[in-house]
């Protein structure tokens, strides 16, 4: 009647198209993972390492300090490397991380290291799809150098001016005149100092504000030997007002080793060289008070001054007193140099004890000194003009690691 063949027609019919349909299934799962992603095969091939891997002591340091450096991976170029990883062991140890760096890097300091212990270093390539083998070196230690030589060109600079001052202290030594430009306000000490002797007036000296332990007091308190000896020789009042108890010790001892010298170790009265407060405005108002009742004929301000500089100058003019000012604190110079009769800029402070004292070492210094700066002056010029010029050998030889 034809019933079973229509039936296995049908069969036959449906079984294609359930295996043509779940054909299609397998190769569109196969094109299209499920969300979320599955690695593919290439993703899963482990990223090759980086290579030549190195660890050194790093150079010129103190020590405690190891520097690695490697050979990038080499599938940096293709783009699948995402950074490295640095780890450490000590010799029979764990590794442990240390530290990562970005792709492209191929150095790391580790300054984490006790000197004379042996380290070994391993790095990885890092990857999206997981990371590289590792890479190991071979033990290193760190210590650290006596020289560096990095900074040999300052080595060569500070031994030509070693030289410089040796051979002008000789030359002064030997009776060789040494120029010293004139600076009018240390000329000036032995004026005031006479000024306030004829007028039987005292003086008075400022050490400025700071302690000891800066440069501009050393200098200041170096200063005031000079008129400490000045008003002995004189028989001059004079008063040293305070502001640290240290700088009043040094120069208490300052003015009696002058008064010594001169032979008038009588006339040294330790009671006018007093402390009266660490307080800056509060000293300020008690050094005024002073100069308002015993009106100085001479007054000294020689030292590192801030707010209180034309507040002490102020009032010394207007007593009529003679003022001779130093400092190096550049923000205050024009008060001084407004208020004050002499005024010794910056560095003539610092110059005073061997302009004063014409001693042989003091004068050998500060030519030697003068000698350094004309040769880092003239390094400066010829820097500039090979610079401008493009040439670069110049700053490269004064450059310091």
């Amino acid at each position: 009647m034809g019933g079973p063949s229509k039936w296995r027609t049908l069969a036959g019919i449906s079984l294609f198209a359930v295996s043509i349909f779940l054909f299609t299934y397998e190769a569109s799962a196969q094109i299209e993972p499920p969300a979320g992603g599955r690695p593919s095969a290439i993703d899963t091939i482990p990223l090759l390492p980086p290579t030549n891997l190195q660890a050194v002591d790093t150079p010129n340091d103190g020590g405690g300090s190891i520097t690695v450096t490697w050979e990038s991976s080499p599938d940096e170029a293709k783009g699948k490397v995402t950074g490295y990883r640095v780890l450490r062991s000590q010799v029979g140890g764990r590794f442990q991380l240390q530290g990562e760096v970005a792709p492209g890097v191929t150095k790391y300091v580790d300054e984490d290291t006790q000197d004379g212990r042996k380290y070994i270093y391993a790095v990885q390539a890092l990857g999206k799809g997981g990371s590289s083998p590792l890479t190991k070196s071979s033990p290193a230690s760190s210590w650290g150098q006596w020289y560096n030589t990095q900074r040999t060109n300052m080595l060569l600079v500070l031994l030509i001016i070693s030289a410089g001052i040796l051979l002008y202290i000789r030359k002064a030594r030997a009776g060789g005149k040494l120029f010293i430009r004139k600076i009018a306000g240390l000329d000036a000490v032995d004026e005031a100092v006479g000024r306030a002797t004829e007028m039987g007036k005292p003086v008075l000296f400022i050490p400025g504000i700071m302690d000891m332990d800066d440069i501009q007091t050393i200098a200041g308190i170096t200063i005031l030997g000079r008129v400490a000896r000045k008003t002995a020789d004189y028989d001059t009042s004079l008063r040293v007002p305070v502001c640290r108890s240290v700088v009043m010790s040094v120069a208490q001892e300052v003015v009696k080793e002058a008064y010594l010298d001169a032979g008038r170790p009588d006339a040294y009265d330790a009671d006018k060289i007093n402390y009266l407060t660490d307080d800056q405005f509060g000293y300020a108002a008690g050094v005024d008070g002073i100069m308002l009742r015993e009106k100085p004929a001479a007054i000294f301000l020689m030292g590192h001054f801030f707010a209180e500089s034309l507040i002490l100058a102020e009032t010394g003019f207007s007593i009529g007193a003679i003022q001779i000012a130093g400092t190096a604190e550049i923000s205050q110079l024009p008060f001084f140099i407004t208020a004050c009769d002499y005024t010794l800029i910056g560095e003539e402070l610092f110059a005073a004890s061997a302009y004063l004292s014409g001693e042989p070492r003091l004068l050998g210094s500060l030519k030697g000194q003068d000698l350094g700066k004309a040769i880092f002056m003239a390094i400066i010029i010829v820097g500039v003009v090979l610079e401008s010029l493009g040439f670069h050998f110049l700053t490269k030889l004064v450059t310091t690691g």
